[in-house]
Formats: structure tokens, C-alpha cells, sequence
């Protein structure tokens, strides 16, 4: 994991209804790679949003088995993370990184 880009690391936001609300609390919820670990993942965001993270929570969420046109498939498995930043620190992921 040492040879990864920082962007590698952090592959997209999730924005969906549930990370929106938390974000309020300012934690904010990112897709990451498979290899990636807790430091890795605080020492990417700093880096790219340029914020102080407090701690980092990390979870890997396991793909839906759904229906593509009649037929049964997977949605792929993903690690997750949810990066809780510290006092007065916020990112704005509408707006792009720096």
C-alpha cells in the first residue's frame, strides 16, 4: 500500500441520505481501496482536503445480491470510511477537492 497515489486511496464520496445527516457532525463517508488501512486513510484526507481529522472508522460492506433484467447478479464489495474531522473543520464535497 506504501506505492498507492493519495488519490488512489480515496476513491469517491458516498452521498446518500444517511451520510448527508451525519455530515452535520462532521463526519463524512468515503469509498476507499480494499488495501487501505486507518493512517493511510487520515493521512490521504488531510492531504487532499486539506482538514485535521480527529479519527477514522472503517467498515467493509458486503454486495446485494439484485436483479439485472430478469437475471440475478452482485453489486460489487466495498470498503468504507467514515472520517470524523476535527473542531470547526468541514469539506465541501460539492465543491471539489483543492
Amino acid at each position: 500500500m506504501l506505492n498507492y497515489n493519495l488519490y488512489d486511496v480515496i476513491r469517491n464520496p458516498i452521498i446518500t441520505e444517511k451520510s448527508t445527516m451525519i455530515s452535520e457532525h462532521r463526519k463524512y463517508t468515503f469509498e476507499v481501496a480494499k488495501a487501505a488501512d486507518k493512517p493511510l486513510v487520515k493521512k490521504a484526507v488531510e492531504a487532499i482536503f486539506g482538514v485535521k481529522v480527529e479519527k477514522v472508522n472503517m467498515l467493509n460492506v458486503k454486495g446485494k445480491v439484485k436483479r439485472f433484467k430478469g437475471r440475478l447478479g452482485r453489486t460489487s464489495d466495498f470498503k468504507k470510511a467514515i472520517v470524523t474531522l476535527e473542531q470547526n473543520q468541514t469539506i465541501d464535497l460539492a465543491g471539489g477537492v483543492k
